[in-house]
């Protein structure tokens, strides 16, 4: 017979899960082989920090201002805006961007550049965008932070 708490105990343990990955399966394999050391968020985003920030991180409601170039896996370029006197700027979590750019200014500190993998769920998804960005596209960006405000 098994003691009554140790079924309680038991049955109450957190079932474990693996999360779910979120990259297609050919594009998580590249992105291994291409950058083994990516760092992943739980949600999913990989990046490599390319150059360590000095500054605050930018919080929900900041404006930030970035320089990036926006790529597809297969390195396509789809846009960029590289000039530091005309950096993009946008509001950080007002759904303006793409999510898994407002996640990623939440992380960053002014000054950082980062390579940025974005899974198609938190980029475009299945929609794609413009005629530019397939459906489903895995996004890379090289990002870098220049001032928040």
């Amino acid at each position: 017979m098994v003691p009554v708490l140790l079924v309680l105990v038991m049955t109450a343990a957190p079932v474990v899960r693996a999360q779910r990955e979120k990259l297609p399966e050919a594009d998580l394999e590249f992105v291994e082989k291409n950058w083994p050391d990516a760092r992943k968020t739980s949600t999913g985003i990989r990046y490599v920090i390319q150059q360590e920030g000095t500054g605050e991180p930018a919080r929900p409601g900041d404006f930030v201002y970035v320089i990036y170039a926006a790529r597809l896996l297969d390195g396509t370029l789809f846009e960029q805006v590289t000039e530091r006197q005309h950096p993009f700027s946008f509001r950080v979590g007002r759904d303006l961007v793409i999510a898994g750019w407002d996640q990623t200014m939440l992380q960053m500190k002014v000054g950082e550049r980062r390579l940025v993998i974005i899974p198609p769920e938190l980029g475009y998804g299945a929609r794609g965008a413009g005629g530019v960005i397939p459906p489903n596209a895995t996004l890379v960006f090289e990002v870098e932070l220049l001032g928040t405000k």
